[in-house]
């Protein structure tokens, strides 16, 4: 459904500040560079600790990070072939499966407690861990997302990751306003932003934005010839829940991926791709060139905006009653979907 992109102030509520989520699609938890056969890493998604553990074939599982027998913690425990091995009385569990498969104490043959983890659909992809939190009848009908560039020649990728004390509503909203390049203004953001194209549906917001920019690290990125340059680029937005798809011409492409950790603290995985001719002779040099676009523009950036987000989050806590007015359409649609997307795991008949 097209939207009229026209900026006209709407007062808005603020029950997008207090629904949960739609654990019926697939979520990225963490990176797995680190994960090394054997180690056992604890996550916390939506209020929920979990145990994300690599067993020493090289599988990942994941499972509830809470022994069934004592409540103790099993990321402080270790791993034994593809178990879990609580660090209290050394109950074993299958990571596939959930079940307990072994007390050590106990006699040969005497049968074992009703004892299961739950334990979740993992896939490892793009770098990083994702679960799907939901039925997992329903986990075949949902596809991760697709990100060609991870292997296509011809781009410099980044990973940022990053963690906020708010609500992921606020950080998504974050992502898809892009009227906020005066906050970034003394690094050289861009600016003269117009909302050009909006579409909604129940399961996407797609954006485009016309915005101007000029940076000295706009060369080294593809984005323009000169550092002293203008340039107009158009700017695609996709929130396809519960993660972000943006692409910045045909110059770069970012893919946002949030994870809810619980109603006041969020989680993100992003993935930059920066469209970079680098001749063979330097390509060593790209850990050096991440670095340079880390430091010098994506972390300045982010410290920013986690400033904004999080001073929201304090003053909606403060004041939940409270109503604030809203001009642009592509802010009021996401919070539309993500309120729709709530109500239809709670409510799947409605």
């Amino acid at each position: 459904m097209e939207l009229e992109t026209t900026l006209s102030s709407q007062t808005v509520r603020n029950l997008v500040r207090e629904v949960g989520i739609n654990p019926n699609h697939w979520y990225a938890i963490a990176r797995t560079d680190r994960l090394k056969p054997g180690q056992i890493q604890p996550v916390v998604f939506w209020k929920q600790s979990l145990s994300l553990f690599r067993d020493e074939s090289g599988q990942i599982h994941v499972v509830d990070d809470l022994c069934p027998h004592k409540g103790i913690s099993l990321h402080k425990g270790s791993v034994k072939g593809c178990h879990l091995v609580c660090p209290y009385h050394g109950w074993e569990y299958d990571g596939q499966s959930g079940q307990c498969v072994a007390i050590p104490y106990l006699p040969e043959g005497q049968k074992l407690p009703r004892a299961t983890l739950r334990s979740y659909p993992v896939q490892e992809r793009y770098g990083l861990a994702w679960i799907f939190p939901g039925d997992p009848a329903r986990a075949h009908e949902h596809l991760l997302p697709e990100i060609p560039q991870f292997e296509e020649e011809g781009w410099l990728d980044i990973l940022l990751e990053a963690h906020f004390h708010a609500h992921f509503s606020i950080c998504n909203e974050n992502t898809m306003d892009v009227f906020h390049g005066h906050l970034h203004a003394k690094h050289q953001a861009w600016y003269d932003t117009k909302l050009v194209t909006l579409q909604e549906t129940p399961e996407q917001i797609r954006a485009q934005y016309d915005v101007s920019y000029q940076n000295w690290l706009a060369p080294l990125l593809g984005l323009s010839e000169r550092g002293n340059q203008v340039s107009t680029q158009r700017l695609t937005i996709e929130y396809l829940y519960p993660n972000f798809r943006t692409s910045l011409g045909d110059l770069s492409r970012l893919y946002l991926l949030r994870m809810p950790v619980n109603e006041v603290e969020s989680h993100s995985f992003g993935l930059f791709f920066f469209k970079v001719k680098i001749p063979g002779i330097l390509k060593p040099l790209k850990p050096l060139i991440r670095g340079l676009v880390l430091r010098f523009l994506l972390m300045k950036f982010l410290a920013q905006d986690i400033e904004m987000m999080e001073n929201e989050q304090r003053t909606y806590q403060a004041e939940p009653n409270r109503r604030y007015v809203e001009v642009n359409p592509a802010i009021l649609a996401m919070q539309r979907l993500i309120v729709r997307q709530f109500e239809q795991f709670v409510q799947p008949n409605s």
